[in-house]
């Protein structure tokens, strides 16, 4: 999982009530490592960047959490998850 790095401090979050590009950039950031919560195995149906998390709300012990291993098996973004 990527490290967290907080915006510049010294800089605004807003102005004139709309977020600056680098506090978007940030919010975005922080969104895409979100946890993705699906039923059955992400493992071909999921599209996601490297180190993303994935649990299944209908596994059972043993198969609930994965994690995004490989960028794309056989050029697949879909595929490349591993059960954790």
């Amino acid at each position: 999982m990527p490290n967290i790095i907080p915006p510049f401090q010294n800089l605004p979050i807003s102005i004139d009530g709309r977020m600056t590009d680098q506090f978007r950039s940030w919010t975005q950031s922080i969104t895409r490592m979100d946890l993705i919560v699906g039923t059955g195995s992400p493992e071909g149906v999921v599209s996601a960047a490297i180190g993303r998390e994935y649990m299944d709300d209908a596994g059972t012990a043993g198969s609930i959490k994965y994690i995004k291993r490989d960028s794309a098996i056989a050029g697949d973004p879909k595929d490349g998850w591993i059960l954790i």
